[in-house]
């Protein structure tokens, strides 16, 4: 009861207004929500995996995951398998409960986006960059998916809902839907008609509880299709979209797309600036613009699955954005009422008396007819967690378990009351031991394309270096400046 009530909420369902940032302590890249929304993972710049308790604000675990910086992220159905890739072209699977790498991938080129399988977690996508989508089989093979045009090799991938089919998308704006068990094409269509290069699909994103998906191209368009009319119409017929959004006074340029966890809203990030644009999907209205500090760049953008919540990444920091909440006593007691002044109150006459003689005969119908069998140790599956035509996920991960720690322990703590020396020693004893613990070594496989840009360079890696050098630069002209005006006061 109470989780449908969290769920559906009073009013807008958006977000409306700043609530706070989590500071990861070193700068965050990219962040993804679990199936549940409970827990948040964020990669970081210098290859760590925050998990945060979503619920608590706190950090439930810390993985040291990579040496380059995590670009994405993908959890599994159930959420005990974490999915990640950096800048080093390393793709890993970790167990979130111990933190360990269960399988590594080697591939010779950069990987733009990683992603779980939704109903499989023994399947991932991999999008590498400047060449076609490859389907890896966990433990055995990895497959290439076809294009359509071979001399065009900028490919975005995406798996739709329940992942029976893979929708990929090139840069002449055409859209390929494959089905994932023997990727044989489906249908095919342009997302406009004669779209020249400048309409490069640039990311594919479906809702999780509707039937549509949006796509981001470079026409800075986002057109808003339905699976079902797309997957009824043959190859070559370009369907309409059901809607078009864009911003039509800055001509703005979108970083990344997404669905709220209803599907009814669409939010997409500026590529300029760290803005957040809100459209309600069935009328294609802008409902909210929500800015963040002037100056910052936008890297990521996530919708809570379940609440009306967004988490956004720039400059290092995650923002959380959501609804301004208001006190209303009335939706508790229905007879409450707020007083500006004091008010004289009368009292009825039976008003306290333990038996009420003059209370009427219907009203004491009325609450037998309420004496309802509850039903406390069922447990009834919660509408807004999963779709309307899958199931409750009812061993799915929800939290991490935390020990915790005792800095300066109580006298007589241990077993038989043994004194603090002792167990001191012992323990430190003990972490001289443990200081390098003994990790499984994950299972290693290279993976080998043909034709795959070996020399490309991440694009995360390539737009560092001149930030650096720009920045490294001004410093150096201020301080030459500064030694300057201080040699000439001195002569």
């Amino acid at each position: 009861m109470n989780t449908r009530l969290v769920s559906e909420s009073f009013g807008q369902n958006y977000p409306e207004e700043f609530d706070g940032a989590l500071d990861c302590a070193s700068l965050a890249v990219t962040c993804a929500f679990n199936r549940r929304g409970t827990l948040l993972a964020v990669g970081c710049n210098d290859g760590r995996i925050v998990i945060w308790d979503f619920l608590t604000r706190g950090i439930a675990k810390v993985i040291s995951a990579h040496v380059h910086p995590v670009c994405s992220l993908s959890w599994s159905r159930a959420g005990y398998k974490l999915l990640s890739v950096s800048t080093d072209n390393n793709v890993c699977i970790w167990d979130v409960l111990s933190g360990e790498c269960d399988i590594k991938y080697r591939f010779p080129s950069p990987v733009m986006k990683v992603q779980f399988h939704p109903r499989n977690d023994k399947m991932f996508l991999v999008c590498p960059m400047r060449h076609p989508a490859v389907l890896v089989h966990v433990d055995t093979t990895h497959e290439i998916i076809p294009m359509d045009d071979e001399g065009d090799v900028s490919i975005v991938a995406s798996f739709d809902r329940r992942g029976d089919h893979i929708y990929t998308g090139n840069s002449r704006g055409k859209l390929l839907i494959l089905t994932c068990s023997d990727l044989k094409v489906k249908t095919s269509f342009r997302i406009g008609p004669g779209t020249s290069s400048a309409a490069a699909i640039k990311s594919i994103e479906f809702s999780r509880r509707t039937d549509f998906f949006l796509v981001n191209s470079a026409d800075r368009v986002i057109r808003v299709y339905d699976v079902r009319k797309v997957l009824k119409g043959g190859k070559d017929e370009d369907p309409e979209p059901t809607q078009k959004l864009q911003d039509l006074v800055n001509k703005t340029m979108w970083k990344k797309c997404c669905f709220s966890g209803d599907g009814e809203y669409i939010c997409a990030g500026s590529a300029r600036q760290h803005s957040l644009y809100i459209w309600e999907r069935s009328v294609g209205n802008l409902v909210k613009i929500l800015h963040g500090t002037k100056g910052e760049m936008l890297l990521d953008v996530v919708w809570h699955p379940v609440r009306p919540i967004m988490a956004s990444i720039s400059s290092g920091v995650v923002s959380i954005w959501s609804q301004n909440q208001v006190e209303n006593w009335s939706a508790f007691a229905p007879d409450f009422k707020e007083l500006d002044e004091n008010v004289e109150y009368e009292e009825r006459e039976s008003e306290f008396d333990q038996s009420d003689e003059d209370k009427s005969v219907e009203l004491s119908q009325e609450r037998r007819e309420e004496d309802v069998e509850v039903d406390v140790t069922g447990i009834d599956p919660v509408a807004a967690f999963c779709s309307s035509d899958e199931e409750d996920d009812s061993n799915a991960l929800l939290y991490l378990p935390i020990s915790p720690e005792i800095e300066e322990p109580e006298e007589g703590w241990g077993p038989e009351g043994a004194p603090n020396e002792d167990l001191s020693s012992k323990r430190s004893g003990d972490s001289k031991e443990n200081v390098s613990p003994k990790k499984k070594r994950p299972k290693t496989h290279d993976v080998s394309l043909e034709n795959a840009p070996i020399d490309e360079v991440h694009p995360l890696v390539s737009n560092r270096p001149k930030e650096k050098q720009t920045t490294g630069n001004k410093k150096g002209r201020n301080n030459s400046k500064g030694e300057g005006k201080k040699d000439r006061k001195k002569h």
